[in-house]
């Protein structure tokens, strides 16, 4: 079994560490590293990277469907919500996925467009697990190690 036939492991994990006044590094176990920070400077908030997070779920979901048929000659999402605090604490709300999607013209761009509704909703009801996250829920422990 070489290692792409090997069996993918369920478990998702990132190490967050600080590396200076309100600015953090995330790291996944492919070695990638992502900035973090408190808004005070341009690295995302967390808030964005949920937003980020939301959008690049769906729009991998989309491309790859999409995708099969033609690709995009425009492909852009924007993932939007506002941040509220109330009795439930701080938390977003009406979230919003915006796709602008354009194909080219002929029968592959056609056949594209016919599916990019229904891309839209699969990748809403089922297949982004960032988003089924969200509107599903699911409990957060928060522990001392």
């Amino acid at each position: 079994m070489t290692t792409s036939d090997a069996p993918r492991s369920s478990a998702r994990r990132i190490d967050l560490t600080k590396m200076g006044e309100g600015r953090y590094k995330a790291t996944n176990a492919r070695g990638g590293v992502l900035p973090v920070g408190s808004g005070s400077d341009p690295d995302f908030t967390p808030v964005e990277l949920l937003l980020a997070a939301l959008a690049g779920c769906g729009a991998i979901d989309v491309d790859l469907i999409t995708g099969k048929r033609a690709e995009a000659t425009t492909f852009t999402v924007t993932a939007e919500g506002e941040k509220i605090r109330d009795d439930q604490g701080n938390r977003l709300t009406d979230l919003r996925l915006t796709f602008e999607v354009r194909f080219p013209d002929g029968e592959d761009g056609d056949r594209a467009r016919e599916v990019l509704p229904r891309s839209i909703a699969q990748s809403r009801d089922r297949l982004c697990t960032v988003g089924r996250t969200i509107q599903v829920g699911a409990p957060v422990e928060y522990v001392e190690a």
